[in-house]
């Protein structure tokens, strides 16, 4: 891995001042492996390394969602028990509207509880003493929605959490944290209060002032703790984040952890979509699941993710579960955003560790192991591929097959193929993908191109193809090969493509630079997919990243009425 392009990333971000000091690290494979640290701790200290002590703010959320999902695999709590049951304060407030629903523990989970967004005050609320909270609570509180029809993101609903936690287990907040997450992963930099740090060893926090920087004191541990009051490092958090990672694919071991891995792999699921933030670019999916954010990225795919913001300091913890690797950052002033910096060191981080790994020969992130019978239901279609057979296709298939596409249909597909890449076979380079036992994707390569195919075995027992799919390339010289070459062009810099009804011209723009940007100059690889007429798939394969581009043509006028960008 080339550190230095991380250092130089990291720098670029610390130059301009906008925080004393930052620490930075990255993981993989469950290991932090690499880490960086710029300006001071705190000031006239030294560069915070791996194992300062930073606040982390919001991203104390995943220890909190943690908390709950391990004591609901204990039995000590549903999902979908109202919150009064354990927080008796809550039981006098009215319901919001008539029909509406009553706040339960997945709302509260799932910021879809109602509350509205709370940061400047809920930050200042941190060392709020518990029977005050009491009171709070007792004198109702303002909804912005009715409960369980919209995502707003509001502490208060953390706040609220931690209570649930005191209630089922009969311990303090922290105190359940520190013996039940804590101390089984070993995480011995991470606490609730400043004092549990030795003062060398903690980054104070700072805000701007009129002579540079001013420190700011740090708040006790009080009610709202369960929203922002954890302290940790670089190195605590790299465990944090692998014991995330560990989680996909799912396997029959791993390493120990106290949460078991299905409900780390809950956390990381979408429960509730909200689209994008201000600032995000529109069509950038993003969704909340359990004290995570989860965001499709068009280049990567998914990406798990916690910002943290609070007066004096600033974080970001971000991963990508299909490789294995993430990235955290943590700075020291107030409201610091190295989201910026995580998105690019994940990006670097993902782009070398695929490099690396093509290096080495093809590898495919494992997706799980396929069944015997869909590895021989690939080999029969290959042989039929060649040499088309009725009575073995109707051995071989489900009788849908047919229904969806006559056989003499198939047959003229695979002659078409055959003419516009050549006499085709396996592409040894390429192995098979599997994306579930079930389903199988391989290479047709000639030489000319090369098109995939693809299966899907029904649930029958034994099992049979229930879809043969396969991608027809389109015809040199045709309008969509012409159209296909011209959208290539306009993403390495080329002229803008017309486009038809369907596609907004600027959303589509900025939808095509930022892929550009992502990838670099691209070239074309497989076809994917396509009807070989008016619509293909093919990969693409970029300078830096590579990803996948769908369009669709007119053929008798030549507009583009779909452009669809997708990472791998």
């Amino acid at each position: 891995m080339d550190f230095a392009e991380l250092d130089d990333i990291a720098g670029e971000y610390w130059n301009p001042g906008g925080q004393p000091g930052l620490a930075f690290g990255v993981v993989r494979d469950g290991e932090l492996v690499y880490w960086g640290g710029f300006g001071q701790r705190f000031l006239g200290g030294a560069a915070p390394d791996a194992d300062t002590v930073f606040r982390i703010s919001s991203m104390t959320k995943s220890f909190t969602a943690a908390a709950v999902m391990l004591l609901r695999d204990e039995g000590l709590l549903a999902m979908d028990d109202l919150a009064e049951k354990y927080v008796p304060e809550m039981r006098g407030w009215p319901p919001v509207t008539v029909n509406s629903a009553r706040v339960t523990v997945r709302h509260l989970l799932t910021m879809t509880a109602g509350f509205p967004a709370d940061d400047a005050w809920a930050d200042r609320q941190q060392g709020l003493p518990l029977e005050d909270f009491s009171a709070l609570l007792a004198g109702g509180v303002s909804f912005a929605w009715a409960p369980d029809t919209k995502f707003e993101y509001s502490s208060l609903g953390y706040a609220i959490l931690g209570r649930i936690i005191t209630a089922c287990s009969g311990l303090a907040y922290p105190e359940f944290i520190r013996q039940r997450l804590l101390n089984p992963l070993g995480l011995t930099r991470t606490g609730f209060e400043a004092a549990e740090f030795a003062a060398d060893d903690l980054a104070l926090g700072y805000g701007p002032a009129p002579q540079g920087w001013a420190e700011l004191p740090m708040e006790p541990c009080g009610a709202f703790a369960p929203i922002g009051g954890a302290f940790s490092s670089v190195r605590d958090l790299a465990s944090w984040v692998a014991g995330f990672l560990a989680t996909f694919p799912p396997a029959d071991d791993g390493a120990p952890h106290p949460l078991s891995a299905a409900s780390r792999r809950q956390m990381q699921i979408p429960q509730v979509f909200f689209g994008s933030w201000p600032g995000f670019p529109a069509g950038f999916p993003m969704s909340y699941g359990c004290g995570l954010y989860i965001d499709q990225d068009a280049a990567l795919g998914r990406i798990v993710h916690h910002p943290g913001g609070y007066p004096g300091f600033g974080s970001h913890m971000r991963w990508h579960p299909a490789t294995g690797t993430g990235v955290v950052a943590l700075a020291n002033s107030t409201y610091a955003t190295p989201y910026p910096l995580t998105v690019k060191l994940l990006e670097a981080v993902v782009r070398q560790d695929k490099a690396t790994r093509a290096a080495s020969g093809p590898v495919l992130a494992p997706r799980g192991e396929p069944w015997p019978e869909t590895v021989a239901a690939r080999d029969a279609v290959n042989r039929l591929l060649r040499d088309w057979d009725d009575a073995e296709a109707d051995r071989l298939f489900t009788p849908n097959v047919a229904q969806d596409a006559p056989y003499p249909q198939r047959r003229r597909a695979i002659e078409v193929i055959r003419e516009r890449i050549g006499a085709f076979g396996d592409d040894p380079g390429h192995p098979a993908e599997y994306d579930t036992p079930a389903h199988c994707r391989w290479w047709l390569t000639g030489e000319r191109g090369a098109a995939q195919a693809q299966i899907l075995l029904s649930p029958e027992k034994p099992p049979r193809v229930q879809a043969l799919r396969l991608a027809v390339p389109p015809a040199a010289g045709s309008p969509l090969a012409d159209g296909l070459t011209r959208v290539i062009d306009w993403l390495n810099g080329g002229q803008p493509v017309p486009t038809g009804e369907g596609l907004d011209p600027a959303l589509t723009a900025r939808r095509v630079r930022s892929a550009a940007a992502w990838a670099g100059t691209c070239r074309p690889g497989p076809y994917r997919a396509g009807d070989g007429t008016s619509t293909v798939t093919v990969g693409l394969m970029g300078e830096h990243a590579s990803f996948t581009l769908t369009i669709t043509i007119d053929p008798a006028t030549g507009l583009l009425h779909q452009l669809d960008l997708a990472g791998g």
